[in-house]
């Protein structure tokens, strides 16, 4: 196991609104948002959300910042949700000119990123979807889809576009809802360089097992390019401290990531509405520091019971690691 990258999207650390309040906090300018990103142990990398934080106007301050705090641009995720143009979807949408729109505005956002020295764009479009039964050609619209991103891939082979999954919200389907869903898009542009970004929450919700779908995309050409850590209760996106619902299943990603030899970030992707941000974001990397220190210490013996295939041996190990003192 290599040393691990532990990454922030900058806006989780600014106002966060939902749909019945337009937020719970103020909104600090980019610059003070990343500085207290800077301030959080073990925080390395920022990522960006395109016309948010980084935009041609802004980049070239973007980056002397990033370079004074000593950080990373680890992806910058082009606004492809929060654009009412996009209502109907981005890349899927019927309408030749919004599709082009939303390729044209990726494409400003992949300039950038070449020119901050960032290597990745992250996709979530959440807005490629349908909400109603007998509305919708799906085949027209994922084929769409697929010609977009394989347009994308094609014109910056030098870097790497990560689908995100998540199975709904903004739209009631999202077109990219699993992890199956994802590689089988990657696949169908027939460019290495387009893989998935797995969102933890995302995966929960849309009743996957995260570790199962890691291995999936190992299995798949290695395809997992990004990682998106949060914590819910199963049924929405809460976005919530790593570990304050799932303990195993975190435990079990973690040694299924080495073991898929992914070398990649772990980045915080949380809406921590009312918490302190920086605090709730600092306790989700104190999580997985945990989680790494088990691992560490008892790798050999997750080895053996993961061999043994007996869940009463499992369960005894975990018990042991996780409640030490009860006898």
């Amino acid at each position: 196991m290599g040393e691990r990258k532990y990454a922030v999207i900058l806006g989780n650390l600014g106002n966060t609104c939902d749909r019945f309040c337009s937020g719970y906090k103020k909104n600090p300018p980019a610059l003070e948002m990343l500085k207290a990103a800077a301030g959080i142990p073990h925080v390395r990398g920022i990522e960006l959300v395109g016309s948010w934080d980084i935009r041609p106007d802004n980049a070239a301050e973007m980056k002397r910042a990033l370079d004074g705090h000593g950080l990373a641009c680890v992806s910058i995720i082009p606004d492809l949700f929060a654009v009412k143009e996009f209502a109907k979807g981005a890349f899927s949408n019927p309408d030749a000119a919004i599709r082009n729109r939303a390729i044209t505005e990726t494409r400003r956002m992949c300039d950038i990123a070449l020119d901050l020295g960032c290597g990745l764009i992250n996709l979530w479009p959440g807005q490629d979807g349908y909400d109603y039964l007998l509305s919708t050609d799906y085949e027209h619209e994922r084929e769409l889809e697929c010609q977009a991103v394989r347009e994308l891939a094609l014109a910056y082979p030098t870097l790497r576009f990560a689908l995100e999954y998540k199975p709904k919200e903004p739209r009631t389907h999202c077109y990219l809802a699993r992890m199956a869903d994802s590689l089988l898009l990657a696949q169908e542009t027939g460019c290495s360089n387009v893989g998935v970004t797995m969102d933890t929450g995302h995966a929960f919700a849309a009743g996957e097992n995260p570790a199962e779908a890691v291995v999936l995309a190992r299995r798949a050409g290695n395809r997992l390019f990004h990682m998106h850590f949060n914590d819910n209760y199963a049924s929405w996106d809460d976005d919530m401290i790593v570990g304050s619902v799932h303990t195993l299943v975190y435990l079990e990603l973690l040694y299924w990531l080495d073991r898929c030899g992914y070398a990649g970030w772990l980045s915080m992707d949380q809406y921590p509405y009312r918490e302190d941000a920086a605090g709730a974001i600092g306790e989700s990397i104190e999580w997985l520091v945990a989680f790494d220190a088990l691992l560490g210490r008892h790798r050999a013996e997750l080895d053996q019971v993961i061999a043994a295939g007996d869940p009463v041996a499992t369960s005894r190990l975990m018990r042991r690691l996780f409640a030490p003192v009860v006898r």
